[in-house]
């Protein structure tokens, strides 16, 4: 699998540039799924007209649906277990791009795992993972305490799926999250253990088997490398 995690979407030409290197082929040709899972764990995000903005490619500022897509799939992974497999995996097989909404990424990541779409993830070495926030941060093996929200039944930590070997600041310097500094982001990462990087909406971070690359038109930081 191939990840382009960003905190705000395809906010940028150069975040776009990469998009188009991870794709075989132009994004008006590419079968998309649409999986706003993330957003319903939420209060800010979900249940409501943001997660409706976001499947309707109506997410102003933070393009990812809208992009201009040959096909647009929409994949519920909370309705995957009432199903059966051969319902809905035949759509991610041949899905070239999985678009991962924000929300929260311990509710995300619980129900990437209890829905078996996380099963299917070594099958897909040439998919495109283009998350988003939380869609982002699932990836990683940790979120920090600072960004857990939702908790599972019985209780949980602050452990997602482990995709890629570092952990994700995201929305650095955001002017409607006054907290999100760098100076919180250096405090966040003394408790991870860890390599990590804080990044800015108009950053992205680029995971192939060739390594990780970090596309910026903003500001972002390695931390606890």
């Amino acid at each position: 699998m191939k990840f382009l995690l960003t905190s705000g979407g395809v906010t940028n030409p150069s975040i776009r540039s990469a998009l188009d290197g991870l794709l075989d082929k132009p994004v008006d040709q590419c079968t998309a799924l649409c999986i706003p899972t993330g957003m319903y764990g939420h209060p800010w995000v979900g249940p409501g007209v943001k997660a409706w903005e976001f499947v309707a490619g109506k997410e102003e500022g933070n393009p990812m649906v809208g992009l201009g897509w040959r096909s647009m799939g929409l994949l519920e992974l909370t309705a995957l277990p009432s199903l059966p497999a051969e319902g809905w995996q035949p759509a991610v097989r041949d899905a070239d791009v999985l678009l991962f909404s924000g929300g929260d990424a311990v509710y995300l990541s619980h129900w990437v795992r209890e829905s078996g779409f996380a099963d299917l993830l070594p099958e897909l070495t040439d998919t495109v993972w283009l998350g988003m926030s939380a869609g982002s941060m699932v990836t990683t093996p940790r979120i920090g305490q600072e960004f857990v929200g939702w908790q599972p039944p019985g209780g949980g930590d602050d452990s997602t799926l482990g995709l890629v070997d570092f952990s994700i600041f995201p929305h650095l310097d955001h002017p409607a999250l006054p907290t999100n500094t760098l100076a919180a982001a250096e405090t966040w990462a003394t408790g991870l253990g860890g390599p990590a990087y804080a990044i800015d909406d108009d950053t992205a971070i680029v995971v192939t088997d060739g390594g990780v690359e970090v596309v910026s038109e903003g500001t972002w930081k390695a931390l606890a490398m």
